[in-house]
């Protein structure tokens, strides 16, 4: 199966990264992922995928197979994937054999989206890749040309992978796509012939060029014959201006506190408003919201709809952190109605 590229409209997903709140819980944020993708599904989201970080207090998604197969089994149509797997940690066959058995589960509704970076820090990195033999070289294209052998069985006769096998061996992998920030990450997607997710809502690297260097560097695969390009993106849409700018301040907080080392749950917008912010905290938040969109529905879709015109994505996959769960799923609510 491969991804569409001929869609007549942009279709819209949802990134979660299941945000652990102040004053809640991680099972709690597992539970709202849970919640939200069941709202999802209703209203019609074409994707749901889930990330892979570890050691930060305000999230709670650190195993994405585990919360894809939760999420498939109280969902109906929605596809569910990883956003994504970050490959430099794991092995190439434990990644098939999970996404593997996920596949053979819930047949044609799985992703496997896959990332080039631990998506961590450096010594919790090192913690989970430390039996792995720890290389200093970037070995992501080793890592995921293990992958593709071990699907297509393509060792060769005398070495030592040819007789192993993924389990379940008569299902398929699902559909791969590529995650990125970087122009180099752009130009490996097309080169390698994937799908393109760009993650717009942090990257510092332009986003309209780096659809430009993947569709320019594409070579067709066997399972994607035409460029596919989804654009990650930050929103926070309310009834009104004024409502959603009072949700934003909370993922404002926090992009200031991570820039300074301070990694805390998500704040209350009461707390984002009492806040002392020094003026190189307001210079940092004016930057942060250069890649977020924030506003009534009117506002968000003419911005969204300036991005979708720039980049020529096929895809918007829509993440939206915000301190209430309910608002988080009006949020979503409302991005579904003005894109209906």
């Amino acid at each position: 199966m491969t991804a569409n590229a001929k869609t007549t409209k942009t279709e819209l997903s949802i990134l979660d990264l299941s945000p652990v709140t102040a004053g809640a819980s991680g099972p709690q944020a597992l539970r709202n992922t849970l919640d939200l993708a069941r709202l999802a599904d209703s209203l019609g989201y074409v994707r749901y995928w889930v990330a892979e970080h570890h050691n930060m207090p305000a999230i709670a998604s650190s195993a994405p197979d585990i919360m894809i197969g939760q999420i498939a089994a109280v969902t109906s149509a929605i596809r569910v994937g990883s956003g994504g797997v970050m490959l430099p940690n794991h092995a190439p066959l434990m990644v098939a054999e999970r996404f593997k058995v996920l596949e053979a589960l819930y047949p044609g509704r799985i992703d496997l989206g896959l990332g080039r970076a631990p998506g961590t820090d450096p010594a919790t990195s090192y913690l989970l890749r430390r039996r792995q033999g720890i290389s200093e070289e970037d070995d992501f294209l080793d890592r995921f040309n293990e992958l593709m052998l071990l699907e297509t069985r393509g060792f060769p006769h005398g070495h030592p992978f040819h007789n192993v096998r993924a389990m379940p061996a008569d299902v398929p992998l699902p559909p791969i796509y590529l995650l990125g920030s970087s122009d180099y990450s752009a130009q490996l997607a097309g080169r390698i012939g994937a799908p393109f997710s760009f993650a717009h809502h942090f990257a510092t690297f332009d986003a309209a060029e780096a659809m430009r260097l993947y569709r320019d560097n594409f070579q067709p695969s066997s399972r994607q014959p035409e460029p596919y390009a989804i654009l990650g993106t930050a929103v926070v849409c309310a009834d009104s201006d004024e409502e959603a700018e009072i949700l934003a301040s909370a993922a404002d907080l926090h992009f200031v506190r991570r820039a300074k080392g301070e990694h805390l749950p998500l704040a209350s917008p009461e707390d984002a408003a009492a806040y002392p912010y020094t003026p190189e905290d307001r210079a940092r938040i004016t930057q942060y919201r250069s890649r977020l969109t924030v506003g009534s529905p009117a506002k968000v879709k003419e911005r969204l709809d300036a991005l979708i015109a720039a980049t020529q994505a096929q895809e918007l996959m829509v993440t939206t952190m915000v301190y209430s769960h309910v608002a988080r799923r009006r949020s979503y609510e409302l991005l579904a109605q003005a894109f209906a």
